[in-house]
């Protein structure tokens, strides 16, 4: 629509608000309040508007109507203010922006976004997801690794050589059952949780995982118990895999926050030291 015909529609008035010591804001039904000065900062769509070259429409208490998404109204502000933003850690997040600063034809936000998701594409196809599995064989080697990551760690400790014993006729093959959960635990959820396989020299069991939260061990499950034949001890292994699922989905109860849950992204990779303030209802300068 032109700006003649704004000016011929009876909702809109073209007011020159430069000189208001404030001024406030509907965006799309969240209020803000915030210097004129702010508004015409920069060479933008809302200088125009508050500067009488866009007409403007009101509500029926006086406030501005913007008809856009007040969710990223406040980063806006932030950036007419300071000429910067710490962008989140959120691919869904930084397009929504993007699309902000097209409409208010900022043009500086809308290539720091643009350069933001560039540098996310690239990562995304030149870094495959590669699963590292640490072997270790002490039980300072575990600790290290524990102390080391604020991510939760699986620890899947298997030892034949700890057998003092002969195993049942099912021993063998519940072995290689749990080492084969064990892979599979590993390649789905290596991205959140680190996974250990101890080779178990300084330990007696054969077989047993351990589940460790914030650096705590949290769930402990021993797959190995001593049965009596009939003239002889038996080592048996077994394979509770119902057990063992449910505490290794359990302890990503202790992740700390790294994914973004909307588009699945890094946000240790991406994060700045200090996110964004969400928009106050009444955004008013201090």
């Amino acid at each position: 629509m032109a700006l003649n015909e704004y000016a011929g529609t009876s909702n809109y008035q073209t007011d020159d608000l430069s000189g208001e010591a404030y001024i406030r804001l509907n965006v799309g039904g969240a209020l803000f309040q915030t210097s004129s000065g702010t508004l015409t900062k920069r060479d933008t769509m809302l200088r125009a508007m508050f500067s009488g070259r866009i007409p403007l429409r009101r509500d029926a208490d006086g406030w501005v109507i913007i008809d856009r998404s007040g969710r990223h109204f406040g980063l806006v502000l932030d950036f007419l203010r300071d000429g910067s933003i710490p962008l989140p850690p959120c691919r869904y997040e930084v397009e929504q922006i993007l699309n902000e600063a097209k409409y208010y034809l900022i043009q500086d936000l809308a290539e720091i976004c643009s350069t933001w998701l560039s540098a996310q594409r690239r990562s995304d196809t030149t870094l495959p997801s590669i699963c590292y599995l640490p072997t270790v064989n002490t039980k300072q080697e575990v600790e290290a690794i524990i102390n080391a990551n604020k991510k939760p760690v699986i620890k899947f400790m298997i030892n034949r050589h700890n057998n003092k014993y002969s195993y049942t006729s099912q021993s063998d093959d519940n072995i290689l059952k749990n080492l084969e959960l064990f892979d599979r635990l590993c390649i789905k959820f290596h991205d959140r949780i680190v996974f250990v396989k101890d080779l178990g020299s300084e330990s007696s069991e054969v077989c047993q995982w351990k589940f460790y939260g914030k650096g705590i061990l949290r769930a402990e499950v021993c797959c190995t118990s001593i049965v009596y034949a009939t003239d002889k001890k038996q080592t048996k292994v077994e394979f509770p895999d119902s057990k063992i699922y449910d505490e290794a989905m359990c302890i990503l109860r202790y992740e700390e926050p790294g994914l973004c849950v909307r588009c699945g992204g890094d946000c240790s990779a991406h994060s700045t030291p200090t996110g964004p303030h969400p928009p106050r209802p009444f955004d008013e300068p201090p």
